[in-house]
């Protein structure tokens, strides 16, 4: 036996069209750190287990949280276009966030779509608050606050 753990989550990954634009989100809204940052590589691995066409110039950066290392990548695809994200959304981050109010105001500076606010109510019963916000590529982001 190796000591590892049978299953052990690394981070979630997204696919945007302009990481920089991206990054006015994830960074300067959300508050995660780039750790690490790379441009096309044409043997990525990304190419055949995202379906991503040939043609495409992709670049990568993962992100990390203050006391979470390396929890959030995000995969860029230029020089093609990307579908529209489908309905209903099959896939979403959710944060918790010290700030909501400020998380909001920040989005909606940015021009990204807020929902209205919901109430949380926990499997233990602690209530809060949650709020999607979708990215500049229609990728959902759900913050809460307990």
């Amino acid at each position: 036996m190796t000591g590892k753990p049978q299953v052990r989550f690394q981070r979630a990954n997204f696919i945007v069209s302009d990481i920089e634009r991206a990054l006015t989100f994830y960074r300067d809204v959300l508050g995660f750190e780039v750790t690490f940052q790379k441009g096309h590589n044409p043997d990525s691995y990304s190419f055949p287990v995202f379906e991503i066409p040939k043609e495409a110039e992709i670049g990568f950066c993962i992100l990390s949280a203050p006391d979470q290392p390396r929890v959030m990548a995000l995969s860029e695809v230029k020089n093609v276009e990307l579908a529209p994200v489908p309905f209903p959304r099959r896939s979403a981050i959710v944060l918790e966030t010290a700030d909501p109010d400020a998380v909001m105001a920040g989005a909606r500076a940015l021009g990204l779509h807020v929902y209205e606010e919901g109430k949380l109510v926990t499997h233990d019963g602690r209530t809060g608050r949650e709020i999607g916000i979708v990215d500049f590529d229609g990728n959902l982001v759900v913050i809460y606050l307990l």
